[in-house]
């Protein structure tokens, strides 16, 4: 079979990041995800020794150019475009505490899942003031989709989080753990959870953690959060033109971006450069030119921006909004990744959360380039 073209590894990745690809069948050895908070509708692959979320459910996946083989005995497979071999991949497997349970029947699965090979993630609260009303939750959210199919439950508490972190450290080898939340109706917007979660998982193992939540009314929670356990710290913009967000995420966007920047420079100084994070959604509108400039003040800042492509999730108000293409995703991740550089800023300095999983985007493959 002979062979494309090679594309660079961050090219490939953004492709394959945009497109999906196809998998006919679904073998059950192969560890995918659907619905809930992101990256959802998602399978975690290796490319290249690194760990990759690829959108495999999304309705653009189904009609992908890019087909996966099914997978051999050891998870890996081909992936083939029009004929021609373009890239090697292995599947991640389901992990080995997702066959655990609390003692009272609840399946550690729907406690934490594992996100990309080695990293844990929990919705601490699978529900938000903002998804109970269309008008206003965030149009890409999908928050409340594994809770209504019985994929999880709607509050996890301390001691479950605790159980299933420990296990899947022993188990599973699992580096750090994200803890992010839909939003409460108290002016903590979720720190207390945070604290509260922190404490436990740090009481049973030694685990990195970051912690996601909006800005809180009172900025004293974040030295109440690193207090408790907590590493790094995520509060995220996804959006950064005004007018954009004000449509996209019209709850949401009632805290203004001026706000986020006071909390990241305040965030910032409890936890130090470069473990403050927020995540970007590439694709939705927001121009290259405003991604950057939002990235560069950011940086000045101390925050590490981590700019992901836009995937629609089926059941959302954005399910058929196409996602960004290679090339624009190269246009903004090549001068991020030497922005990033310049600032001293880096996923791999990151001691926990999405940055420093990377899987998500391209991005820390452009930070690695040669």
């Amino acid at each position: 079979m002979s062979t494309m073209t090679a594309l660079r590894p961050q090219q490939l990745i953004s492709e394959l990041q945009s497109h999906g690809f196809r998998l006919e069948g679904l073998p059950e050895d192969i560890h995918s995800r659907r619905g809930g908070a992101g990256p959802s509708d998602h399978a975690a692959v290796v490319i290249e020794g690194r760990p990759v979320m690829i959108p495999i459910h999304t309705g653009r996946a189904l009609n992908s150019p890019y087909q996966a083989s099914l997978p051999d005995a050891d998870g890996r497979a081909t992936i083939r475009r029009d004929g021609h071999t373009v890239t090697r991949i292995a599947f991640a497997r389901p992990p080995r505490f997702y066959r655990l349970q609390t003692l009272d029947g609840v399946p550690y699965s729907q406690i934490a899942t594992l996100h990309s090979t080695d990293v844990l993630a929990t919705t601490v609260l699978q529900t938000c003031i903002r998804y109970q009303s269309r008008t206003k939750s965030c149009q890409f959210c999908s928050i409340g989709q594994s809770l209504a199919a019985g994929r999880t439950v709607a509050r996890k508490t301390p001691e479950q989080l605790a159980e299933v972190a420990r296990a899947a450290v022993l188990l599973d080898g699992v580096r750090h753990m994200v803890m992010t939340t839909g939003t409460p109706p108290t002016p903590d917007r979720g720190a207390l959870l945070m604290c509260e979660s922190a404490e436990a998982i740090r009481a049973a193992v030694d685990l990195p953690l970051q912690a996601q939540f909006e800005p809180p009314d009172e900025f004293a929670w974040f030295r109440r959060v690193h207090d408790a356990g907590v590493d790094s710290l995520g509060m995220h913009l996804e959006v950064v033109t005004p007018a954009l967000r004000q449509r996209i995420m019209p709850g949401k966007a009632g805290i203004p971006v001026e706000r986020y920047d006071e909390a990241f420079a305040a965030a910032v100084e409890v936890f130090g450069r470069g473990q403050v994070s927020t995540y970007i959604l590439a694709g939705l509108g927001d121009s290259r030119e405003a991604i950057l400039d939002t990235c560069r003040r950011l940086v000045d800042l101390g925050v590490y921006p981590f700019v992901v492509p836009f995937v629609p999730i089926s059941g959302t108000p954005l399910e058929d909004h196409p996602a960004p293409d290679a090339a624009f995703m190269d246009a903004v991740l090549a001068p991020l990744a030497d922005m990033l550089h310049q600032g001293g800023l880096s996923a791999g300095a990151m001691k926990a959360g999405c940055g420093k999983c990377g899987a998500c985007s391209a991005l820390s493959s452009y930070e690695a380039r040669e």
